[in-house]
């Protein structure tokens, strides 16, 4: 695999103000124009870049640097680096294991019963599929639906628990919850509405007073007449 150089201007820059290599030397190295170099080095290009050590980053050797210097005409060549950088791969479906295909069918089964809210985009995330095939077992027209069952696709270990419930999430974000169906319970401030306020029960004690009282009047005005 053909390697290219990290950050060609600032390597260049570092190239300039550290070592004694020509501007065609640079420039050969750096794949940018002589002009370009001379440029750097009377600082009127590259301005407030920061040069790169290429020897840190392991392009360029101390050895190779001092060739360049001792012969004007050698042309420096790049080191293959420490550390390669994997190529990015194009995202596709979710990879499924041959031994656990088998059990797809009924991982798509589970989730299309018990969350009905799921796009089949978001199926075929979980569990690597394809539309089609979901759309068959949402109609029964899959040919093997008459032995599918239904199989929670986390213990089957197709999907992880956090993208599960980070995909129903995703479904029911910006629906309203679904109203209760059937006979529930009132709450308990629309059970006081309802409800009359018991009538206040009489107090016996209230009549016993009542009486206490007819008696002192009666037996002050009987005072009053002997007096």
């Amino acid at each position: 695999m053909a390697t290219t150089l990290l950050m060609p201007k600032a390597t260049a820059v570092w190239l300039v103000d550290n070592t004694a290599l020509s501007f065609d030397q640079i420039a050969q190295f750096c794949h940018l124009h002589p002009l370009e170099v001379k440029a750097i080095a009377d600082g009127e290009a590259a301005q407030g870049i920061k040069g790169m050590d290429p020897i840190i980053t392991g392009q360029l050797t101390r050895e190779e640097i001092a060739k360049g210097e001792a012969d004007p005409n050698y042309k420096l060549k790049l080191s293959d680096p420490k550390v390669r950088v994997p190529e990015t791969k194009r995202k596709g479906p979710r990879y499924t294991p041959l031994s656990k295909r088998q059990d797809r069918p009924n991982a798509i089964l589970w989730l299309v019963r018990n969350h009905p809210e799921l796009k089949d985009a978001q199926i075929s995330r979980l569990v690597g599929t394809t539309k089609s095939t979901i759309e068959q077992i949402r109609n029964r027209t899959h040919w093997n639906s008459s032995n599918l069952v239904p199989m929670d696709p986390v213990t089957l270990g197709l999907a992880s628990q956090i993208d599960l419930d980070m995909e129903v999430q995703r479904a029911s974000r910006g629906k309203e919850p679904a109203e209760p169906v059937g006979d529930t319970l009132l709450p308990a401030s629309a059970t006081e509405r309802l409800t009359p306020p018991a009538p206040a029960a009489e107090k016996p004690e209230d009549e016993e007073l009542d009486a206490s009282k007819v008696f002192a009047k009666l037996s002050s005005m009987k005072g009053k007449e002997e007096e």
